[in-house]
């Protein structure tokens, strides 16, 4: 029989931005027996995880979940609102608003993708990769359009690829700044749950995320979160859908079911999940994240690395991008720490594959299991060649007893 487990002596450290740990509470969740989908027990279920999930987004509108990956959570924003041919405002930020972008031409939409108008030293190659969305050029462009003719601005908001958390509220008001009627969607796949999010405050549309970031469950389920304007949009709408379709996902969820087969096992984690998250309270949970972000970033510029985000409002809280000296493999270090540590570092992604590496402190994630992920890359960094100017271990160290010293007082 072939040995899946590949980590015998000890704890597997998986430092990537998801998927990101599991609880054990949640692992137990998902071992409970299997119930039909069509009974009343499931009814219950279904309508206690579809008005948590609604207090984890912000919203008092429908949050229709899939048994599916965030991939699929982006057709189903683009398939259920828009039309062939119809013309789509992106932005880039990093590899996942490109794969969106991507998307939407093999689903025959006319994406129009901007792009960061400065340049970088450090990464003259991509220096959009290292920024958040530039709201006032989203303004600029939609004051262009006086027919309207995009329908849609669609943009990250926690670029994973990058570590850099874009200002979701100024978008909104660019667009109304513009006077266009354009339905504002954003994937919050990462961002979920570890950042700051509110999807009825800050006026969005549609949007997007998944299970296994800031939720703490293996990957399986994802979600769009809706508004009113996003559910009449959907009624005109005429790119085809069948699975994705709102229309019947809504009708059955007001008594707690599907109009298929949803994944039963992984709605039981995601109840608990909930609970644990509501537990220690959402704002508890973002300002956790930000505190591990700081201590993190912390290191990095002790060591004389540069973190991949040029722009301190939006370091993400999610994962810190490390970039790496021109001429050093950053996929050589991350073989090291692997190889040596039993930990898993975030690889670099499209456009900056082998000049940086992610370490995620998302989800289930504390001081001393950030302590550890950090030594861990510090001795790797060490044995691939890569010279420090000091240990960003203890730089996370003070960081992390300071500030813990100051809750405590607090």
């Amino acid at each position: 029989m072939l040995n899946l487990n590949f980590h015998p002596a000890g704890r597997h450290f998986l430092q990537i931005p998801g998927p990101s740990p599991v609880p054990d509470r949640l692992l137990r969740a998902m071992s409970y027996p299997t119930i039909d989908h069509r009974g009343p027990e499931f009814g219950a279920l279904g309508r206690q995880v579809l008005a948590g999930i609604r207090r984890i987004f912000r919203t008092q509108h429908p949050v229709v979940i899939y048994p599916a990956s965030g991939t699929g959570a982006w057709e189903a924003a683009l398939a259920n609102t828009l039309s062939p041919g119809d013309a789509v405002l992106m932005f880039e930020t990093g590899h996942f608003a490109t794969l969106w972008n991507r998307m939407a031409l093999r689903l025959g939409l006319q994406p129009e993708f901007l792009r960061y108008e400065g340049t970088d030293p450090h990464l003259p190659e991509a220096p959009g990769w290292r920024h958040g969305v530039q709201a006032g050029q989203i303004e600029e462009r939609l004051r262009r359009d006086p027919q309207h003719a995009i329908k849609a601005v669609c943009v990250v908001h926690n670029e994973t690829s990058t570590g850099v958390t874009s200002d979701i509220a100024a978008v909104r008001r660019a667009i109304d700044a513009a006077g266009h009627p354009a339905l504002l969607m954003v994937d919050t796949i990462s961002g979920l749950a570890s950042a700051d999010y509110r999807h009825d405050e800050w006026g969005v549309d549609v949007t997007v995320s998944g299970s296994q970031k800031g939720l703490m469950l293996p990957p399986g389920i994802s979600f769009n979160a809706l508004s009113p304007k996003a559910v009449a949009a959907s009624k005109t709408a005429t790119l085809p859908r069948s699975f994705w379709a709102w229309d019947e996902i809504i009708e059955m969820n007001r008594t707690g079911y599907w109009p298929y087969t949803p994944n039963t096992n992984l709605l039981y984690a995601l109840s608990e999940a909930i609970a644990m998250i509501e537990a220690e309270g959402l704002e508890q949970v973002f300002a956790r994240h930000q505190r591990l972000a700081a201590a993190c970033r912390a290191a990095v510029q002790a060591w004389g690395l540069e973190v991949q985000c040029a722009d301190p409002a939006v370091y993400s809280p999610v994962l810190t991008g490390v970039l790496l000296p021109q001429g050093v493999d950053a996929d050589k270090v991350r073989e090291a720490v692997y190889r040596h540590f039993n930990m898993s570092l975030g690889a670099g992604l499209g456009k900056v594959k082998g000049r940086m590496f992610r370490i995620g402190h998302l989800g289930e994630c504390n001081d001393l299991s950030l302590v550890a992920a950090l030594g861990g890359c510090e001795m790797g960094l060490k044995l691939a060649g890569v010279r420090l100017r000091e240990s960003g271990t203890l730089a996370a160290l003070e960081h992390l007893g300071r500030t813990a010293a100051r809750q405590d007082r607090g």
